[in-house]
């Protein structure tokens, strides 16, 4: 019998080590409610929110009317993609952030990011495996934060389940 939760617990213990960095992932939507838009507010919807490795920036808007480029710090303060920089254009772009460090993008339709502030820089740190980091309720990002708190407690829940 103690052989088999032996086992068990090393089978728990490799699923949660395997999937709960994951799940601990969130969403940002960039803006909010409001979206990618004109005049946003990068310094103000930014504050207070930790983006780490693995985490998702959601960029709404409507298609056609504005885009996503991704550019590095140059690019970012002279507002201006390198020619060969390809814009996402979907209205719903999603970017994993994958490194930790500096990351910047802007609008690059018409001047949306030189006269309308369409830019966003934030700084990702590197992953960590804690609920803490989970963004509070002000966020957009609660629903993906709501599902590492399950995933947490569903661990426990097998863990004292396998002790009996």
């Amino acid at each position: 019998m103690a052989s088999n939760c032996s086992k068990m617990f090393f089978i728990i213990a490799l699923v949660a080590v395997l999937v709960i960095p994951s799940s601990l992932a969130t969403e940002f939507v960039v803006g909010d409610d409001k979206g990618w838009g004109l005049d946003f507010d990068s310094q103000g919807w930014a504050a207070g929110k930790e983006f780490r490795v693995g985490d998702k920036l959601v960029f709404k808007y409507t298609p056609g009317v504005h885009n996503v480029l991704r550019v590095n710090g140059t690019e970012f303060q002279a507002c201006e993609a390198a020619e060969n920089a390809v814009p996402l254009v979907t209205g719903n772009d999603v970017i994993t952030l994958a490194t930790p460090g500096r990351k910047w993008y802007i609008c690059g339709v018409a001047r949306h990011c030189a006269t309308r502030n369409m830019k966003l820089n934030i700084t990702v740190l590197d992953q960590v495996a804690s609920p803490t980091s989970a963004p509070g309720p002000n966020s957009a990002a609660t629903g993906t934060s709501a599902s590492s708190f399950y995933a947490w407690i569903l661990l426990m829940l097998g863990i004292v389940a396998m002790m009996y």
